[in-house]
């Protein structure tokens, strides 16, 4: 999928659904694809180290927010980074707030 110039690959359409973390990050790492996930697990820098990646982004937003809403908000947060501050980052996007943790 591509939208506002951002391509997206679905976890389900790269038959990985159910998979594990590691095996999906292992995916992602492998196409240096910059990985965007609601799963908190991943913000774990010792299984998945700042630096190893193209990047990991964590959308952290209430389950009643809508899909709309949702993706308005990361378009707009990843709009405002630069390429250099997703690569080997870690991303935490939530409500009206953008947290970086930039590889050392």
């Amino acid at each position: 999928m591509l939208a506002e110039g951002i391509e997206a690959r679905d976890v389900r359409d790269a038959g990985l659904r159910g998979q594990t973390d590691v095996h999906i990050f292992e995916y992602a790492v492998s196409r240096s694809f910059t990985l965007l996930t609601g799963d908190v697990g991943f913000g774990n820098i010792v299984l998945f180290p700042l630096g190893s990646h193209a990047g990991v982004v964590i959308a952290r937003f209430p389950n009643e927010v809508s899909t709309a809403t949702l993706n308005d908000a990361i378009v707009h947060a990843l709009h405002g980074l630069s390429d250099e501050d997703i690569r080997g980052n870690l991303i935490v996007i939530e409500p009206g707030r953008i947290r970086l943790r930039k590889k050392g």
